[in-house]
């Protein structure tokens, strides 16, 4: 005895099941890319011709009222702590330059200054990390940007 089926079997795949998880793995991955911001410190950083793919973990910022922070490892997503800027004074500044240092000797650090800041102080901040051998990159946006710190890049230092 035959058993007759109350429905046609198809014999095409139907993509539409998996064209809808595509979707949304797309948007959970668009969502949660923009959580991630690479400053919280307003700088309005000088403009440069010349940029850099250099990617530092370790950031120091100035911002134009003359107040420095440090991000000690951007990159670090265990350690949320690690991943926020930290008000910092010069003294203490190289304190926490040094034990990076120490523990990652090929790290190399973005200095972000607010454009309004004195020369001298820049060029302070470059020594003090020359004489601790570190390499330190100044951070600067293209010319053609608009003044958001966030769509910045580095530049290498002379």
């Amino acid at each position: 005895m035959a058993l007759k089926r109350p429905f046609p079997q198809l014999e095409v795949f139907s993509m539409a099941s998996m064209t809808d998880i595509i979707f949304l793995l797309l948007i959970f991955f668009m969502v949660t890319s923009t959580v991630i911001f690479p400053a919280a410190v307003d700088v309005n950083l000088p403009q440069s011709e010349q940029q850099t793919t250099l990617k530092p973990q370790t950031e120091v910022y100035i911002d134009s009222l003359r107040q420095m922070y440090i991000v000690e490892n951007r990159l670090d997503s265990l350690n949320p702590d690690a991943a926020k800027a930290l008000p910092v004074d010069e003294l203490e500044l190289e304190q926490r330059l040094l034990a990076i240092h120490a523990a990652d000797s090929t790290r190399s650090v973005a200095l972000y200054a607010d454009e309004n800041i004195e020369y001298g102080r820049v060029i302070r901040l470059l020594d003090m990390a020359a004489r601790n051998k570190l390499r330190m990159v100044l951070a600067t946006r293209p010319t053609s940007a608009p003044t958001d710190p966030q769509q910045s890049t580095p530049t290498t230092q002379p």
